[in-house]
């Protein structure tokens, strides 16, 4: 470097005297700057950083939505296949109480048989109500009964059957509950 006041490194003064082991120490002007430029590089860094892990925070939840998307996909379409499931098990009570047995009873039972099997292997089962207490999350009371034998808030009809879809109600059951 040449000792030159006129002469600038990268546009910057300097004084023409050497420091400490023969370096070139900064005008005191020079110093403030490079202060302010330090500072202003690590609000940068610290931007960077914050940015970053804003973009990966949005990457996990992103990639946890598609996931819950993915497990419960099926709900729409099993919701809508549910009430066809009820007017089969209708027509089969509906056969046992006529004492029908014949081979449309039993055809009628292997479909929905089927029906349950599909929607077991897509995480669709049903929820397992008769006789047990009341849960305002998986059960909808339709009616309250007096009755002796069993505690209060029990179930003891379930007029229409209730569904799960992995770890959420589907559809809840609708219920007879005793006082």
């Amino acid at each position: 470097m040449n000792n030159n006041k006129d002469q600038t490194v990268a546009g910057e003064a300097t004084d023409d005297r050497p420091g400490e082991n023969g370096v070139e120490t900064p005008v005191p002007g020079e110093l403030e700057q490079l202060r302010a430029k330090a500072a202003e590089r690590e609000q940068f860094l610290d931007l960077l950083k914050r940015t970053r892990a804003e973009f990966e925070n949005y990457q996990k939840r992103a990639q946890k939505d598609r996931e819950q998307e993915r497990r419960y996909m099926q709900g729409a379409f099993a919701l809508d296949l549910l009430p066809v499931i009820d007017n089969l098990e209708r027509t089969l009570n509906a056969a046992k109480q006529a004492g029908e047995t014949g081979a449309i009873v039993q055809g009628v039972a292997m479909v929905l048989s089927q029906f349950l099997d599909v929607l077991k292997r897509n995480g669709v089962t049903p929820i397992d109500a008769q006789g047990k207490p009341f849960d305002p999350n998986v059960h909808q009371a339709v009616m309250q009964q007096e009755n002796k034998a069993q505690p209060p808030n029990t179930v003891l009809q379930v007029l229409e059957p209730g569904y799960m879809i992995q770890d959420r109600v589907l559809r809840p059951a609708k219920v007879v509950v005793s006082k």
